[in-house]
């Protein structure tokens, strides 16, 4: 199976109420609330753009919640400065071009 079919069937777990599927988000909200941490190591940032068919339905709900209450309870610091978007759901699918779109333009 490849990586969007098996994407598609955690979704479709994730819709059923699978225990499997939820603890798949949770997972991916904690690793994503310890990244931004690290990468507020280096970076001076406040907002965080979340993007990508990863983020659709009530697994990317969780997913970016998760990232929240890590960083509430493990960088309150960082909680208190850094502020998630969520585009709407038909908007998600585009996110690397939203993402490129976004970059601003480096002056050497």
């Amino acid at each position: 199976m490849g990586l969007p079919e098996k994407l598609k069937l955690v979704q479709s777990l994730m819709a059923a109420g699978d225990e499997r599927a939820r603890r798949v988000y949770q997972t991916l909200g904690v690793y994503l609330g310890h990244g931004l941490a690290h990468y507020a190591d280096f970076y001076a940032f406040e907002n965080v753009l979340t993007l990508g068919r990863v983020t659709t339905g009530a697994g990317g709900e969780m997913l970016v919640d998760t990232a929240r209450e890590v960083l509430r309870v493990e960088y309150p610091e960082l909680a208190s400065r850094i502020a998630f978007h969520t585009p709407e759901e038909k908007d998600k699918r585009g996110g690397q071009a939203v993402a490129a779109a976004s970059l601003p333009a480096i002056r050497r």
